[in-house]
């Protein structure tokens, strides 16, 4: 007992380290991206064709905060993926080590294909639709704070939704999940990233579909790879199973 008591106190000691040492690199990828924000913000809305306004001192501020909790997360995500390995590590086969740690550059990949994938082709059209909408009834005026709130809010969640195939992929590789599954929980899937797409465009069609096909697509190479591994590791097993007999 008192040895379990020890191993439990051990675990929860190098968890407490790995947690410490990616906020420190968060915080350091922070105070880097906040040094350079303005440029980045320069970068940003450079293109626009309309001037961002203003109401309060510190508007700019919690922008600039904004932009730099961004930059500093989306570097982040590398190193506490590694974290979480390393301290997941011992408890993991030689074979297991390799393959999950093949998963890391790809959290990473698709994390900023994501963003990617929201700002230059949801953002625009999305942006363009609610523009149309005032026309000549009213003055718009857009706010430095609002813009980048709604700029934020169409493209982190595909940074986050982008990392569905690896999650999957992962998951299939250590056995929890598999295809199968998968495909049972079709509908229900679709259902979930159907409100998703919903909840977080406007009220149109066309962005609803803008969204909702990636997203869905998503799930279906996310089966797809899911089924790969599965049957790989299963032919592994088989082939064990001759030699031995």
């Amino acid at each position: 007992m008192k040895g379990q008591n020890m191993s439990t106190i051990q675990h929860l000691e190098e968890l407490r380290k790995r947690i410490i040492f990616t906020l420190v690199v968060f915080l350091l990828f922070f105070v880097l991206a906040f040094i350079y924000v303005q440029d980045i913000y320069q970068a940003i809305v450079k293109d626009l064709p309309f001037k961002l306004a203003l109401l309060g001192p510190g508007d700019i501020l919690f922008v600039y905060l904004m932009i730099a909790v961004v930059v500093a997360i989306a570097a982040t995500i590398p190193i506490a993926a590694h974290q979480i390995w390393l301290f997941v590590r011992p408890a993991l086969t030689p074979k297991e080590q390799k393959v999950t740690l093949s998963y890391i550059p790809a959290l990473f990949i698709l994390f900023t294909l994501g963003i990617w994938f929201g700002y230059y082709l949801v953002f625009p059209v999305v942006l363009k639709f609610l523009v149309s909408l005032s026309e000549d009834m009213f003055t718009a005026v857009f706010t430095t704070e609002k813009y980048f709130r709604f700029l934020l809010h169409m493209t982190v969640p595909f940074g986050v939704l982008f990392e569905l195939p690896v999650v999957i992929t992962f998951l299939t590789s250590l056995g929890i999940i598999n295809p199968y599954r998968l495909q049972k929980a079709r509908k229900y899937a679709y259902f979930i990233l159907i409100i998703i797409s919903i909840s977080i465009t406007p009220p149109d069609l066309l962005s609803d579909i803008l969204v909702t096909v990636p997203l869905l697509l998503l799930y279906e190479g996310s089966v797809y790879l899911s089924k790969f591994i599965y049957n790989r590791q299963q032919g592994h097993k088989n082939e064990e199973e001759m030699n031995v007999q």
